[in-house]
Order: structure tokens, then sequence, then C-alpha cells
């Protein structure tokens, strides 16, 4: 602030600045120190990308809405999805079965939209090429005020090789990503619409992929049904595959059940539904402390069926990133992780702060001397 005052003294401007605009710009100093946008500070509503269908103050006016991205002929469609208990986890007898499924308990999950399919390279290249920053400078447009929010955020460095790796791009599952790569696309996200963006949480996950049901697919028991809802290693060909391609889920949610692993937001933990058994379980989030391993969900197109199932979990592993050849080896990218996505929600009562931090990403935790 003494700075910018002195400017103004010398230019022999600064008895003729008015208060109003003094108080704003030391508003707007403090606020590029701290990090809070200066609209916060003065009081004024965040800004906020209008389309048709997106506010909801209860959970009877949610809907479905379409969402899009500025500077890109982009949108994506979310889903609301009722909050409600359901019973979390696998019965020993269930096929395919493993003990971290168990026990079987109950959780409780608030409403929060979905997105009704994977993000899509379509989507996530704006935000990992800056595509959206290039269009700008291209058609000599000005920012938004959104765009100079989401201009802020960390992106991923250049990938060494395409992450496609040949299989597909228009359409296609974007993949490859780390979890701190997915949790930023969801902070960029956010910036860019003005609406709170993140990853699912593993009990949001299961909770929308069931749908209601309590069997070990959304549509029912029988396996043999899969090549109907999802592409597994079995109907696959060795490759994921466009999105939207197959059945729904009893919500409207499209690939729950394979084509690609979905990135939850929690830090995996074999016994986490023991924890959770002990008490009620409300809105359970397991809140990550390291890099691996985290959760992923859904079994993907190189999983055979049992790993499709609504309850199956993995951890995220470091020889997801075995190939890489940069050292220190990337902490956008998982180069042996072909088969890992993610779809993005997003809660009807934006968090605080403070809750927001939970979700938020851990720069300790990306930290590779704590490896």
């Amino acid at each position: 602030m003494m700075l910018l005052y002195s400017l103004f003294r010398r230019a022999g401007a600064w008895q003729s600045m008015s208060k109003k605009l003094l108080v704003r710009a030391s508003i707007a100093m403090a606020c590029a120190a701290t990090g809070q946008p200066a609209w916060a500070a003065e009081g004024a509503a965040p800004p906020v990308l209008e389309v048709l269908d997106a506010a909801a103050k209860t959970e009877a006016e949610m809907k479905p809405y379409t969402d899009r991205i500025t500077d890109a002929k982009v949108a994506f469609e979310m889903l609301p999805i009722p909050g409600g208990t359901f019973r979390m986890g696998s019965p020993d007898d269930e096929p395919g079965h493993k003990p971290d499924e168990s026990p079987v308990h109950e959780a409780q999950v608030s409403p929060f939209w979905m997105g009704k399919c994977e993000v899509t390279w379509d989507e996530y290249e704006i935000f990992m090429f800056k595509l959206d920053v290039a269009r700008r400078k291209q058609f000599g447009g000005e920012p938004t005020a959104l765009d100079k929010l989401s201009d802020v955020v960390a992106r991923p460095t250049k990938p060494y090789t395409d992450m496609t790796f040949g299989m597909g791009k228009d359409g296609y599952p974007a993949i490859c990503m780390t979890q701190l790569a997915a949790k930023k696309y969801c902070q960029w996200l956010s910036a860019k619409t003005g609406r709170y963006y993140r990853l699912p949480t593993e009990a949001e996950w299961e909770y929308a992929c069931r749908a209601g049901t309590t069997t070990a697919y959304s549509f029912g028991d029988d396996a043999s049904k899969l090549d109907e809802y999802a592409w597994s290693y079995d109907n696959s060909e060795d490759a994921y595959h466009p999105v939207g391609r197959k059945k729904p889920n009893p919500w409207g949610l499209l690939d729950m059940h394979g084509n690609v692993s979905e990135w939850c937001c929690d830090q995996y933990a074999p016994d986490f539904y023991q924890q959770l058994a002990a008490h009620a379980a409300v809105n359970p989030f397991a809140v990550p402390k390291k890099i691996e391993p985290c959760v992923v969900r859904g079994g993907s197109w190189d999983d055979d069926p049992e790993g499709l199932r609504s309850a199956a979990r993995r951890g995220s592993h470091k020889d997801w990133k075995q190939q890489d050849p940069q050292i220190p080896q990337s902490i956008w990218y998982y180069t042996d992780a072909l088969f890992v996505g993610f779809r993005v929600v997003r809660p009807l009562a934006e968090p605080t702060a403070e809750e927001k931090a939970k979700y938020e990403i851990d720069l300790d935790q990306h930290d590779p001397n704590r490896q």
C-alpha cells in the first residue's frame, strides 16, 4: 500500500485520488497478499457463470443441468443425486468380495450433483494445456472475472508423451492423471464456473453407483448382463471407449461400472470400514495424508467383472508411475495408469472455507521426501 501511495504522490495525483479508490486499491493489495478474492473482502457476491437450472437452495429444487467452460465450446451434464442412507460395502458371500469391503455398514450422504459421464479429454485438455488462455490470446479477448480466478490455478506440466497412448481422444475419458491433478482440475473448474466442484468421497461414489440398489451391480447380481452396462476386460478389446455408450444406472449415471476407474478424494485404508462401523457414518471421508494409496472406484476396461462391482475398492500405487522417465517423477501423471480417470460432484450445500480445506490439496501430501 505504501508503494502505491508513493507512486501517486510522485506523480502529483495522490491529492485528487478519491478515498473510494484508495480503499479499493488497499483491499485489492490485501487480498492479493492473502489469496482472498477482492469481491469477498468488499462484501460483493462472487462471480458466477449463469446456466439454466444450476441454482437450487433445497433438494426439491435440484434439477439436471448442463454446465459449460468459457472460451471453449465444451459442456458437461450434471445430475441431481438425492441425499439418503445406504448400506456401504459388500457381504462376505458376494462373488468377488474382498476383506476391505467389510463390514457392511450404514452411511448417510447429503444431496449433491454428479457428472453424468466421466471427465473427457475435450474438457480436461482445456485445463491441461491452457487452451482457454491460448484462445483468448488468439482472438484478442479480455479475461472475465472468472477467467482471472481460474488463470492463477496451478496446471499440469507438459506430458512427455501422448497420454491417450493412441486409444482415442475426442469423447473419450481423460486418463493417467494423479489425484493431485484431478483435484486441481476441480479447483480450476470451480473458479471457471463460480460453482464449487470437487472429487466425490468414496461414500458418495458408492451411493451414487448403487442408486438405491443393494446388489453387486446397479443392475443386479447377474454378471452376464455386464456387457450392457460396462466396458471390462471381457469386451473392451484392450482399450477404453467413448463415454456414454452403455446403459445408465437407475439414476441416469453412465459408465459407473467400467470404462475407467474413477478417483475419489479419500485416502485408501483397508480397515476404513471397520472404523466407520463403530459409529454413525455421516458423510464419511478419509482425509489424505500422503500421496499413496488413494481411492479409485468403479473398475475399468482392464478389469475382470468382479472388479466392477459397486462395492469394489482399490488404492493407487507408486508403480503406476513406473515408466515415468522424469527425475523426480511427475506429480501430475501416472504414466502406467491407463485405466484411471474421474468425474466431478457438486454438493448442494456449498462447504465453508474450513470444510473445503479438507478436500483441497495438502501440499505436504505431495512432498516426495515424505514417501
